[in-house]
Order: structure tokens, then C-alpha cells, then sequence
């Protein structure tokens, strides 16, 4: 009950923008979207209920150095989970990414979200213990005994719950714990000082195009041709830079709609400029008959993605037809995209391959380390605008920045209404344009090579470490058992 309200807590404010989503853009009354709101976000705190749940069940004993590594174990046991593979997915608050401007970053690109997220839940487990076995007032005794005030006195201390007392000067355990804290922040400081990658070329001009289209005012066919005006405009007003980005289905028509009437002219010139356009634009193949949220590269280089990792309940409809029912039931139309193959070849610009994301696939550590040590830098282009002036938009910022961390890669992101921005190698945001307002944002990127531990090993070797962990927990904790 406890894990469940705290992740009312935690979802109903950290993901209250689906209210938004629903109600300002998807269509939805207030009542609807209120309803739904709350579903989704008493669905995610059942995971938060299950570690508690687990926590309790899977101790055997109630042991000190079980208790302490088994609820942060657990806690990432229960986020890998939600974040790979419920409904595709759904990696948002994940505790690591609470870490970005700490000593504990230095392990993002050893570890990943998941290493870092455990050592971040590791030190709240550990600061409990310590907090559980000293009591306030033996440290004020300890203060006053140091300088000299009442030396006579002797404190003692709870070595560990259920553990009795032992005499303060052998105390021992609460000293350990907080040494192991003060090592692995250390070490996580110290960390943060390498540098896994290397530049391997000259800097490279780029300019994203953040046009701020309002989301209602989108998809109308009546704005279709001003907004592809206002995109080449703006793209002509840099041709200076060696690379244009638009946003996430910054063309709202299919590409064979535009394809010989606008997109190739612009592609003819981009060429004589020597600049190399990267445009988002839907898809449509008609035999099948599919759907595809794509980017596409224009001038020199030519080429096109298409999105493998699709958002639920937004490209397309987990549990139908149930789903699809109910958001018809009450008027929320949602989009019918159909993933690209997982082995499409890298995209480049500039004069380097990059790894794209488009939008929600920014959150998932694997998919930015497909194609490493190929890719030089990292382009991710998404469209925020469906959540207004939320929280939304910032975090999701700060998720893509630790995919810049975890493959030590310059990380170019255009959106519709911001956060428009460029992140350095460090997970810094090096300029940033304001939140809904029509800008170019222009900076400057440096090609990188080589390959962090985290490019090199992914998550799993961090999840079977852990998973071996817990089994020699379960495994000892069973021996110490009385009886």
C-alpha cells in the first residue's frame, strides 16, 4: 500500500501532462481525459506497489546487508521491466535521471540508467540504515564528548534494526556504510573527469528549425502550405551551416505528397549551398499499405529512417481492439504507424553517419548505441507541442541528455515548440532555445569517435550482475534462516 501511494504520488505529478495531451489536443471532455488521466497513472503505480510487495516477500531473514541491497535491486528489477517491456515500454521517471548533475553521473557512461539509477537507490537504502541505527541523540552525546563536554558519558548505538547494541567506541557498521557512500560518490566523481570518446574531425555548423506551429493548428489543410513555407524560409536564412534540422513531422503531408513539388527543388539547392537537410515527414507506402514515421536527408547525402520503436497509445494501439473502442467511444483519434526494420543503415550529414531518434525513442538507451562506433554525433527530432507548458518538455530533455552521456556523442535535438537544443558529449546543454517561440538555433558540433564502456556492453551485462546479486542474497539469507 505504501509503494502503491507513493506512486500515485510520483506519476500523478510527474506525468500529469497526459491530462493535457488528452483534453487540450486529443479531443477528450474533461471528464474523459480527468478519468484517463487517472488510470494511467494508478496502472504505473503498481510498480512502485510491487517492489515494495517483493521486498518484503523475497527477504528471508530480516538481515542488515540483505535489507540494504535488496529494495534498490529490486527497485531496478521493477524499472527494467516497466521500461522495456510493458506496453513497449515506458522508461519516465526513472531515478537515474535524477543523477544527470551529481558525482553519481560519472557512472552513466560505465553503467547506463540502469547501474546508475541501483547506486542511486543504493544510497538511499544505505542513508535509511545509517539513519535507523544512530540515534540523534547519541550523536549529540558524541559532539558534546568530543569537546570535552560530559567525556564520562557513554553512548550507545543500535547496531542494525532487530540487532541490540553495541558499545560506541567498537561501533563499527553505521562507520562502514557511510565509507561505502563516501567511496562510491567518490568514485563517481572521479569518473566524471574521463573521457571515453575523442574528437575525429573538424567542428561541424549546424542550425535546427524550431517553428512553433501550435499543435490544433498542425495537421489543418488549410495552414499546409504556409507551414512549408515558413520551414524553407527559414532553412534559406542558413544556408551557411553545414546542417538544417526540422523537427519531428515538421511536413505535414505524406513525402510522396511533396516529394516532386517541393522536397526536390529544396534538396537542388540545398546541393548548391553544400548544406545537408534533415527533415521528419510521414510516410505512406501503399502496397501494403503502411505507415511510417520517417526522417529523411536531403542534399548530398540522401537516405531515409523509419522509427522502430513506436509510442503506445500514440503510433499505434496496445490491447485492441479494447483500446481502440474506448478512444473512439469518446473521440480521441490516434495515429496507425507500423515500425521500420531494426538493421536500416545509418543516415549522414555533415559529411558523418549519425544515429537518429525520432521522439520517444530518445528514452532508450539501446536504440543510441545501435550503430556505435559508426555514428559521430546523435540527431533527435520530436514535437513536445502535444503537451503544452508542462513539465513534459523538460524531462524530456534530461533523458535525452544522458543518452549523449551514455555514448559519449554530441546530441543535435529540433522540436516543434522546444526544448530545441544542443548537448555536448557531457550531457551540457550548450545553447538551447527559448519554449515556444519560432527560432533557427545555430551551434557549432564536434565528430566523435571510440565508445564508452556503456556502447560497448548495453544493459544486460548490468541486469545478469544484478540478477546473480540477488540469488546469492536469496540464496544466503535462506542459510542464516532460523530452524
Amino acid at each position: 500500500m505504501r509503494g502503491y501511494l507513493f506512486g500515485l504520488g510520483a506519476f500523478g505529478s510527474g506525468v500529469s501532462w497526459v491530462y493535457i495531451s488528452m483534453h487540450d489536443f486529443g479531443g477528450a471532455g474533461m471528464l474523459e481525459a480527468s478519468l484517463l488521466t487517472g488510470l494511467f497513472s494508478g496502472f504505473w503505480a503498481i510498480f512502485p506497489a510491487l517492489v515494495g510487495y517483493l521486498s518484503v516477500k523475497i527477504n528471508p531473514v530480516n538481515k542488515a546487508a540483505v535489507r540494504i541491497l535488496l529494495m534498490p535491486l529490486i527497485w531496478i528489477f521493477v524499472e527494467y521491466l516497466r521500461g522495456y517491456w510493458v506496453f513497449n515500454g515506458f522508461p519516465w521517471l526513472h531515478i537515474a535521471y535524477s543523477q544527470l548533475e551529481t558525482p553519481l553521473a560519472g557512472y552513466i557512461p560505465v553503467l547506463g540508467v540502469y547501474g546508475t539509477g541501483f547506486i542511486a537507490a543504493l544510497t538511499a537504502s544505505i542513508t535509511v540504515e545509517v539513519f535507523c541505527v544512530i540515534k540523534w541523540s547519541d550523536i549529540l552525546l558524541l559532539l558534546n564528548a568530543s569537546r570535552g563536554v560530559g567525556v564520562n558519558v557513554k553512548p550507545v548505538f543500535p547496531l542494525s534494526l532487530g540487532d541490540g547494541f553495541i558499545d560506541a567506541g567498537r561501533l563499527k557498521s553505521p562507520l562502514q556504510l557511510i565509507m561505502v557512500l563516501v567511496a562510491l560518490w567518490g568514485m563517481g566523481g572521479l569518473l566524471r573527469n574521463i573521457s571515453w570518446t575523442y574528437e575525429i574531425g573538424h567542428p561541424i555548423r549546424v542550425s535546427m528549425i524550431q517553428g512553433n506551429i501550435a499543435q490544433d493548428q498542425k495537421w489543418r489543410p488549410e495552414n499546409k502550405i504556409n507551414t512549408l513555407l515558413k520551414y524553407k524560409r527559414m532553412t534559406e536564412e542558413h544556408w551557411d551551416s553545414n546542417i538544417v534540422i526540422w523537427p519531428e513531422t515538421a511536413i505535414p503531408a505524406y513525402l510522396e505528397q511533396v516529394k516532386d513539388a517541393f522536397l526536390t527543388p529544396l534538396s537542388n539547392d540545398a546541393k548548391l549551398h553544400n548544406t545537408d537537410l534533415i527533415i521528419s515527414v510521414p510516410v505512406q507506402e501503399t502496397s501494403p499499405k503502411k505507415n511510417f514515421n520517417a526522417v529523411i536527408t536531403l542534399g548530398n547525402e540522401e537516405g531515409i529512417y523509419r522509427k522502430t520503436h513506436l509510442l503506445p497509445f500514440g503510433e499505434y494501439l496496445p490491447l485492441q481492439p479494447l483500446s481502440g473502442f474506448v478512444l473512439n467511444k469518446i473521440n480521441i483519434r490516434l495515429g496507425n504507424f507500423t515500425p521500420g526494420a531494426l538493421n536500416q543503415p545509418l543516415l549522414k550529414a555533415g559529411g558523418y553517419p549519425f544515429i537518429t531518434l525520432i521522439c520517444y525513442e530518445d528514452v532508450f538507451g539501446d536504440l543510441s548505441i545501435r550503430g556505435l562506433p559508426d555514428a559521430a554525433y546523435l540527431v533527435n527530432v520530436t514535437n513536445d507541442g502535444w503537451f503544452g507548458n508542462s513539465i513534459e518538455p523538460h524531462q524530456h530533455m534530461q533523458m535525452a541528455r544522458m543518452r549523449a552521456m551514455e555514448t559519449g556523442r554530441f546530441l543535435l535535438r529540433a522540436t516543434n515548440t522546444g526544448m530545441t537544443g544542443i548537448v555536448s558529449p557531457k550531457g551540457e546543454i550548450i545553447n538551447q532555445a527559448p519554449l515556444f517561440q519560432e527560432t533557427a538555433l545555430t551551434g557549432t558540433i564536434i565528430p566523435m569517435g571510440g565508445m564508452t564502456p556503456y556502447a560497448k556492453w548495453g544493459d544486460k551485462p548490468v541486469i545478469w550482475a544484478m540478477v546473480i546479486l540477488l540469488l546469492g542474497l536469496m540464496g544466503w539469507g535462506k542459510r542464516c534462516r532460523p530452524g
